[in-house]
């Protein structure tokens, strides 16, 4: 489950689906519009409400009434305030997924798949096993949800399917990085901000993570359970360390896998990622170049030479694709990008790569449109709309030339390769609000002992920032994962997996030192 922040990644979209759902007025005098009793499927427990303020207690006080809507799943819908510093405001819905334990439940078990912008509620109704091992499946009642602006949720919405293709493979007049260039780029990120704002209900200000976090407590509190127990996901582990630093004294068991570092600023992630990128794909060219079927020969370095031509030469000859599409390096990027977040994906890259270095553009298309949820001409899901809406207000904007200096210096240097492809004019500067959001550390006083989960060389969430966000946490305990790929839990390391499913299941909490995994 990816995570895509600042400048380059939050122009190429993101992951999530779902519908759009309207949200709802809720003024003080229509507090009673929340259901106070109703008929639902499996078990429903009274809501806690202890330590809520007055004002928010109708919403913590919602009685859910499930529906079923699977194979041991239920779902329901939970009202949640549009502004929590002013809850007579109105309300927005919230789409929610219960898998009942299949043994005794240990209470509920809270998921985010990362983003931000992804489906939690797809994630659990289509991957479960995925999500969580068997282990929790059989002691949690898996909760999956789309947050505020995701999804089934009430969701952000911006641009048609024919729009977005424009908005994401149309390539723009000028040479990269000219003037004219420059003015088309900004363009399109101003028509993209514009239609969000025209049609997203008046949502856009309040989406944020401090709301999110928010959200997650109210689903706590109306699930019954006195703590929060959550596993989030690359951009899920900000999301779960926000929630951590809003109630300490709430966090029962966090998991947070593939961890962001909140205290970096969005020029920072921008650049590190970057970095983590070129080192996957020369871990992938490593790799390629060992079997029989790479495009590349010789060295790494001369490996990756020629892949830095083959960018160059889809840059001046962009290649035509069945549906009409042009290929270009921009969206060569992305392809690539997509199949870097697991190593079992290196095979398509391969593939890939061969068929483009043969004029055939027709595998890097899939593999894009698979980053951007785009199937059959048509967008599965609203991530890049949700994904944006988060980042443009939760990261300051970026106003100091001689960082920017040094930041593209740095990306030039230790990322020679997608260096070239990687910046462009920042889309947020065009976001017809002002970012609320600030970076700093993330200590969750009081919290207890939280997980934190880095691999070695997860391109997208690189190590360091797991190791910083272990740190920062007063309670933090870091798993390491030796080796590649996006996040470290379930994907078939006993180390990892045996350390995360004991400490839910029997409370059993790693030294302070921490777990190596190899």
């Amino acid at each position: 489950m990816n995570t895509r922040s600042a400048s380059r990644l939050r122009r190429i979209a993101a992951v999530a689906a779902g519908l759009v759902v309207a949200s709802m007025a809720l003024t003080g005098c229509l507090y009673s519009m929340i259901p106070a009793t109703s008929t639902s499927v499996g078990p429903t427990a009274q809501p806690d409400t202890s330590g809520v303020a007055e004002d928010l207690k109708p919403f913590y006080e919602q009685t859910l009434s499930w529906s079923a809507c699977g194979t041991g799943m239920d779902c329901t819908t939970v009202k949640t305030p549009l502004d929590w510093m002013d809850p007579g405001k109105g309300s927005l819905d919230l789409a929610v997924v219960r898998h009942r334990a299949t043994g005794t439940s240990k209470g509920s078990l809270l998921t985010n798949p990362g983003g931000p912008g992804a489906s939690g509620l797809d994630l659990i109704k289509s991957s479960l096993s995925y999500a969580v091992s068997p282990t929790l499946a059989k002691n949690y009642d898996v909760i999956g949800f789309d947050p505020r602006g995701v999804g089934a949720s009430t969701a952000v919405k911006c641009l048609d399917a024919s729009q977005m293709d424009d908005y994401l493979y149309t390539i723009r007049p000028g040479a990269r990085g000219s003037d004219q260039w420059t003015a088309a780029q900004e363009a399109q990120n101003k028509k993209f901000a514009d239609a969000c704002e025209q049609n997203s209900k008046g949502i856009l200000p309040y989406i944020t993570t401090v709301n999110s976090a928010r959200d997650m407590d109210l689903l706590r509190g109306v699930l019954g359970d006195k703590k929060l127990n959550y596993l989030g996901y690359s951009y899920g582990t900000f999301l779960g360390a926000t929630y951590a630093q809003l109630y300490p004294d709430r966090v029962g068991h966090l998991v947070l896998d593939g961890a962001l570092d909140p205290a970096v600023s969005s020029l920072d992630v921008n650049t590190t990622q970057a970095i983590g990128f070129e080192s996957a794909l020369r871990a992938y060219m490593t790799d390629c170049l060992k079997g029989k079927k790479c495009p590349f020969q010789g060295s790494v370095d001369e490996a990756m030479s020629d892949l830095g031509a083959l960018l160059a030469s889809v840059e001046r000859s962009p290649q035509k694709n069945a549906d009409g599409r042009l290929l270009g390096a921009d969206s060569l990027m992305t392809s690539i990008v997509a199949a870097l977040y697991s190593q079992e994906n290196w095979s398509y890259l391969t593939q890939s790569l061969t068929a483009v270095l043969k004029g055939d553009p027709s595998i890097a298309f899939q593999l894009a449109d698979f980053y951007n949820n785009r199937e059959n001409g048509k967008y599965t899901s609203n991530s890049t709309e949700a994904f944006r809406a988060y980042n443009c207000m939760d990261y300051p904007l970026e106003n100091d030339p001689a960082a920017k200096a040094a930041s593209d210096a740095k990306i030039k240097a230790e990322a020679p390769t997608v260096a070239p492809y990687w910046d462009g004019p920042d889309p947020c500067e065009q976001w017809p609000y002002p970012p609320t959001g600030k970076r700093g550390k993330i200590t969750a006083a009081g919290s207890g002992p939280i997980l934190v989960i880095g691999t070695t060389n997860d391109p997208a969430t690189p190590y360091a920032w797991a190791e910083s966000l272990a740190k920062q946490l007063e309670g933090g305990i870091l798993i390491t994962r030796v080796g590649e790929g996006h996040t470290g839990y379930n994907k078939g390391n006993s180390c990892v997996d045996d350390a995360v499913d004991a400490y839910f299941v029997d409370g059993t909490v790693p030294d302070k030192a921490g777990i190596r995994c190899e």
